[in-house]
């Protein structure tokens, strides 16, 4: 078989869309988190970038699509010292070279492991951080993917489906977000002190990347250019659109006033749970399920206060929560007429409840793995090395504590850190001007320096 050309170049810019959204994801939970840990919150995005992309290459993709076995795949057939540019070195039938499919499945892999982070803010050890991210991408990662997309136990012997992560990515990230956060506790003062976003303009232009590069994610999963990824394409645009309206609507309603925090929280939401169900339902559903899931998770955020665990910037109210929506939602609205993958039709639509039960059994699994493993982990990084910073270094701020460097610079222009040139990210050092006799010639009236 040969290239096929227009596959390849839309798996390129697909994969290119969901690499845009990591760092879409560090600017979005660094707007929503204080501003002396914003840079923390950002580095937790940006070193899942380095770290998980290597050991992807190596050895997380033949776990998680090398062939054969329910929990992982062959571990020498896809093993990263070996080279794939040979004409037979495509993948499956799609005419799509190797390392293109193996580069847009890294991505995924990537922002998986950095969504975790934003459970996370102000108190984690960066350090603490690397580990738990190599750790839980090696054992809970790449098994999963195998067990959902890769023949594995869960899409292969239940036959759950889920096209673009919504179990496997998002409930998955959810769940290991939700154990850290009972290994690491509560943040100082939480709930008493406020600890709203910084900088909303920047969760906006988070949101705004993030639903950018969403786009590869579900449409580039068909891998082929065709008419499940035009479904899948405005799928993800309705539904995502309508959850922006169902969080506001929420917000409207329960607070007096809608804000751009909730519009951009709900295009998240609707992110979320649209990503299973973008092949295999409707449009019209897909508009339903972006309300439900943009109502849903704007209450859902609201439960960490009820029952007492400090999930810092809502992974669990949205990811997992939405996660669920949108796998669930297969089982009620995912239809034949719209994708041979169902086998039979949802609960709502003429079909009975059978794919509704398998989707919830997927759905559970990846839920019980991925908490207990990350438990797991999480409470040996903390008895071990640490995982969590001192509470003073918490009250003075992660981003000195950890990485020496803060987001905002606002110290005098004829201080020795740039001044002003610092807050704009120059931070160049300037000389002070050595000074002068104002006797021996007169200042220049201000009128005239703004005339001239």
């Amino acid at each position: 078989m040969e290239i096929d050309t227009g596959n390849t170049a839309w798996l390129l810019v697909s994969t290119a869309l969901v690499l845009l959204m990591t760092p879409g994801l560090a600017l979005f939970y660094g707007g929503l988190n204080r501003s002396k840990g914003m840079l923390n919150m950002m580095m937790m995005s940006f070193s899942s970038i380095g770290l998980v992309s290597i050991l992807w290459l190596f050895y997380g993709f033949t776990v998680a699509f090398g062939e054969g076995g329910k929990f992982i795949g062959d571990l020498g057939q896809y093993l990263g010292t070996k080279t794939f540019v040979g004409e037979s070195d495509l993948w499956g039938e799609t005419g799509i070279p190797l390392y293109v499919f193996i580069a847009f499945q890294m991505m995924f892999a990537v922002i998986t492991v950095a969504l975790i982070s934003g459970a996370l803010s102000d108190r984690t050890k960066f350090a603490g951080w690397l580990v738990f991210a190599a750790g839980w991408a090696t054992l809970v990662y790449f098994p999963v993917a195998h067990m959902v997309w890769g023949g594995g136990l869960i899409g292969g012997d239940i036959g759950a489906l889920d096209f673009a992560g919504g179990t496997a990515v998002h409930i998955n990230a959810g769940a290991a977000a939700l154990a850290l956060v009972l290994v690491l506790g509560k943040r100082v003062g939480w709930p008493r002190e406020s600890a709203k976003p910084h900088n909303i303009p920047l969760v906006a232009l988070g949101a705004g990347l993030l639903w950018f590069g969403w786009f590869g994610f579900n449409a580039g999963s068909e891998l082929t250019a065709d008419g499940v990824t035009a479904l899948a394409f405005m799928n993800t645009q309705v539904a995502t659109a309508a959850a922006l309206l169902g969080w506001i609507v929420v917000e409207w309603v329960r607070d007096g006033k809608p804000t751009l925090v909730g519009a951009s929280s709900g295009a998240v939401a609707g992110l979320v749970a649209i990503t299973p169900a973008c092949a295999f339902i409707t449009p019209a559903a897909a508009v339903l399920l972006g309300l439900v899931a943009g109502a849903v998770c704007a209450l859902a955020v609201g439960l960490k206060y009820r029952l007492g665990y400090d999930d810092s910037l809502d992974v669990v109210g949205v990811h997992f929560v939405g996660g669920w929506i949108g796998c669930l939602w297969i089982g009620l609205f995912g239809t034949a007429s719209v994708s041979s993958l169902v086998a039979s039709d949802g609960l709502l639509v003429g079909g009975d409840a059978s794919l509704l039960g398998k989707q919830a059994l997927g759905a559970l699994i990846v839920t019980v793995y991925s908490f207990v493993i990350a438990y797991a982990l999480g409470f040996v990084i903390d008895k071990t090395i640490g995982f969590r910073i001192s509470a003073e270094a918490e009250v003075e701020g992660i981003d000195v504590a950890e990485h020496a460097e803060s987001a905002y610079d606002l110290s005098p222009t004829t201080g020795g850190s740039g001044g002003a040139f610092a807050v704009a990210g120059i931070g160049a050092t300037r000389p002070t001007p050595e000074p002068t006799d104002a006797a021996e010639e007169p200042a220049e009236p201000v009128s005239e320096k703004v005339a001239g």
